[in-house]
């Protein structure tokens, strides 16, 4: 499987507490505490982007995405994609890649798919398995919250830029989060994974829409006759033609 997908499903963690996960409102039973980040402005910008996706039920973007990798210390290659995406409540996605191959990331929230149409390959993950348990992952699945997971700082905050720091409260995958957002509406307008060996991963959105209403069979997906299937989950493995 492409380097570049498993990078991505990675990041489709970590995006997940703004994307999808993050989309329950606030009521008076609320218990975060607002003095839990020192800096007024960084507590209003987690707010800002708590609020934001806690008031849609789902959202498509364009992406380009950029993966810089290291080996032995030293900068090893990057690689370079684009495509959309799409998330809906709760814990739903699709990243579709056009460039420089077609390729898939899907979910419908209970099982996570990876196809890759150049090797006719897809592999199949149930959510919940051992391969999402980085803290970001309760985010897809609609149970998080920024102050609880993640310890905040920010990098610029101000009435033109929010670029906050995440670092995760438990073990996870990925050494930390960046995230650039809108200051006006709460946006994510780039996020920037690194990983426990120090490779990047950075994703600028463009083109935001919400509230479209995408129906079920866009978080679907059947294998085309021939690929092949690897099943993974529960420390097994196995495969077959579809």
């Amino acid at each position: 499987m492409s380097s570049r997908i498993i990078a991505l499903t990675l990041v489709g963690g970590t995006l997940a507490f703004a994307l999808t996960g993050t989309m329950r409102a606030e009521g008076p039973s609320d218990t975060r505490k607002k003095d839990a980040v020192g800096d007024p402005c960084i507590q209003t910008a987690v707010d800002a982007i708590q609020s934001r996706y806690a008031s849609i039920t789902d959202l498509r973007a364009n992406f380009r995405q950029i993966t810089r990798s290291v080996a032995l210390g030293k900068q090893g290659p990057t690689m370079a994609s684009k495509g959309t995406v799409q998330f809906s409540k709760p814990g739903k996605m699709r990243w579709s890649y056009d460039h420089p191959e077609p390729s898939l990331v899907v979910s419908d929230g209970v099982t996570l798919w990876l196809y890759d149409a150049t090797k006719r390959e897809a592999q199949k993950l149930a959510m919940g398995t051992e391969y999402f348990s980085a803290a970001g992952i309760h985010f897809l699945l609609g149970e998080g919250e920024i102050l609880e997971d993640f310890r905040v700082s920010g990098q610029a905050c101000n009435e033109k830029s929010l670029t906050l720091e995440l670092e995760p409260l438990s073990p996870a995958s990925y050494d930390k989060l960046k995230v650039l957002a809108d200051p006006k509406t709460g946006d994510l307008l780039q996020t920037q994974v690194i990983d426990l060996f120090g490779n990047e991963t950075v994703i600028d959105f463009s083109h935001i829409e919400v509230d479209h209403g995408p129906p079920a069979s866009v978080f679907e997906f059947v294998p085309p006759d021939g690929v092949r299937v690897i099943e993974l989950g529960g420390g097994k493995w196995s495969e077959g033609l579809r």
